[in-house]
């Protein structure tokens, strides 16, 4: 599918669902596809930390490239992260992604080493002449150390495959500078990872959000886009509130930083979805911690009545997966490492 230029709304930055570490719930993907795209989403993006993809294996990634590809029919474009430390593993799941029918590819900084930003840049230069399909640059400072700053955006852009870009830095003046900088280049994506600032970006002149929330609540987020990108602002007021409800009691849950993470697969495997199993080096939520996360989706009317696991998926007990034969019992922010998505 060809992306449109700019791409707008919400594209989902989506969670993985899995059995165990090296293995997909191909039927919990599938459900999950179909209700994020039943509420309106104008795109994926699988393989982002949200997906938690580095801690995925590469027959994983590759694995759930296909068939979200294959489930997605070519609906929506299907983004794919290739942020890797080796240059060549980025390629050859961009290669991957191109083969399966994705849309275009997502990539950050490569992590571990300190780089300057003309080492960055010659990075982007080199990496974009070889891949099959565009790029969307991914601005991840918390997690990859570097921040594409501005004037490298502007630098980047200017190569033929770089179509846009993702900013997790929950910096909103970075996100009003490098606008700034593209304002004579409307082609070009601009995307903002925490879903608390997509009303306040797009009002801004961005063009959406890739929001992890629309994982279980996508018609909010996309109610949300279509406010702002028409400046109906007492709309956006009421729904960026409900936004920030989500924000404020489901992923604060527990005390670690990846209780975003983990309140969202939670609430996902809640809605009866998937499970919700995640790769080391972290674990689902506790059984009160679930209570927790059902009580705060019932208050926000997300989840109406006793939640549900599908029958034959996963489903927590002390802290780990075990096979379930019915139904389990219910149960940022400040990380901007997991809410950047």
């Amino acid at each position: 599918m060809e992306i449109s230029r700019p791409l707008r709304g919400v594209i989902t930055a989506m969670i993985t669902p899995l059995v165990d570490q090296n293995h997909l719930d191909y039927r919990g993907l599938d459900r999950l596809i179909e209700h994020i795209l039943g509420g309106g989403a104008t795109g994926l993006f699988i393989l982002g930390t949200t997906g938690e993809a580095p801690a995925l294996s590469y027959q994983l990634r590759s694995d759930l490239i296909d068939r979200t590809c294959r489930q997605v029919a070519g609906r929506v474009p299907v983004l794919v992260g290739i942020t890797d430390t080796a240059f060549t593993e980025s390629l050859k799941l961009a290669e991957r992604a191109k083969i399966a029918g994705a849309s275009a590819v997502v990539a950050s900084a490569p992590y571990y080493f300190p780089a300057s930003q003309g080492e960055l840049l010659d990075y982007i230069r080199d990496l974009s002449a070889e891949l099959p399909l565009p790029l969307f640059l991914y601005n991840a400072p918390h997690n990859t150390h570097h921040t594409l700053q501005p004037k490298l955006v502007r630098e980047a852009s200017a190569l033929p495959n770089v179509i846009g870009l993702k900013d997790s830095s929950a910096n909103m003046v970075y996100f009003h500078s490098v606008c700034e900088l593209m304002k004579d280049r409307p082609d070009f994506t601009m995307l903002v990872g925490p879903e608390e600032l997509m009303a306040e970006a797009v009002l801004a002149g961005g063009h959406g959000g890739m929001c992890g929330g629309a994982n279980f609540f996508p018609k909010l987020y996309v109610d949300l886009y279509r406010a702002a990108a028409c400046g109906d602002l007492q709309c956006v007021t009421m729904l960026h509130q409900k936004v920030m409800a989500i924000s404020s009691s489901i992923y604060r849950v527990g005390s670690h930083e990846s209780s975003y993470l983990k309140g969202l697969k939670c609430a996902v495997s809640l809605m009866g979805i998937c499970g919700d199993f995640l790769a080391e080096p972290f674990r689902s939520f506790t059984s009160l911690e679930r209570e927790q996360v059902g009580r705060h989706m019932a208050s926000l009317g997300i989840l109406a009545g006793p939640p549900t696991i599908p029958g034959a998926e996963m489903t927590t007990i002390h802290e780990r997966p075990v096979r379930a034969t019915g139904s389990s019992s219910l149960g940022e922010h400040p990380m901007p490492s997991l809410k950047g998505k």
